[in-house]
């Protein structure tokens, strides 16, 4: 409606200049311009490079990124013969592109791998854990070995790797939703900050002390090619 408005007055301001007129109601046609539905709906999107070990496998597609904010949370524990910072859980949220909500990230059980962990309590191994805020449906996922990269030519200085993730386990929400389910690949890129703090884990007394250290990320994730369009 504003559009209309600001067009009508400007070409009844020019009068019978009419060339002007049209040329001034193209510059407002640039100035507002209207989306189309179509062009509105298009979801092209387009990982960043990765170094070799983190690409996905050839026959998946990316489907879905969440530029997440968070913290890295860690626990000072015994380590060998002394101590260290380990990460006892992420604790991030995912965003779309216009800010909206998408994914809450954290860790929590597989129900679909039992625990064979001594060490840990529970029935269940635990595992990175993303979770549709609408749907709530769920994908847990695996870095396996050699999958992580601190490459300098990627991952920016101070900052946490580069991650490929296998999903290990999906589930739909209680009402049937089922965005996460079809994933494959996770992918952990661009990420900043995240890092365990170099002090206040160096002696038996500290074990115990926590640290909640900031990180950003974007999560590209993927899905099997066959069948899709």
């Amino acid at each position: 409606m504003l559009y209309r408005k600001l067009k009508s007055k400007l070409l009844r301001t020019m009068g019978r200049l009419s060339v002007t007129g049209m040329l001034l109601a193209g510059v407002v046609t640039v100035a507002f311009p209207i989306r189309s539905p179509q062009l509105a709906r298009t979801n092209n999107i387009t990982p960043p490079a990765v170094p070799t070990n983190i690409q996905v496998p050839t026959g998946n597609k990316a489907f879905l990124v969440g530029h997440a904010v968070g913290t890295q949370n860690y626990i000072c524990a015994p380590s060998g013969i002394g101590v260290k910072f380990v990460l006892f859980t992420p604790q991030a949220t995912l965003f779309d592109n216009d800010g909206e909500q998408l994914i809450t990230h954290y860790f929590s059980p597989n129900p679909f791998e039992t625990n064979t962990d001594p060490k840990v309590l529970g029935d269940h191994t635990i595992r990175a854990t993303w979770e549709d805020s609408k749907d709530t449906s769920t994908v847990w996922g695996q870095v396996k070995p050699g999958n992580s990269s601190s490459d300098a030519n990627f991952v920016e200085q101070g900052a946490i790797p580069w991650l490929l993730v296998t999903k290990v386990g999906d589930q739909s929400g209680p009402t049937g939703g089922d965005r996460l389910t079809a994933t494959t690949f996770i992918q952990r890129v661009n990420t900043h900050g995240g890092l365990a703090p170099s002090t206040g884990c160096a002696l038996p007394e500290d074990i115990g002390n926590t640290a909640f250290v900031p990180y950003s990320t974007d999560y590209y994730f993927y899905k099997s090619t066959s069948g899709s369009s």
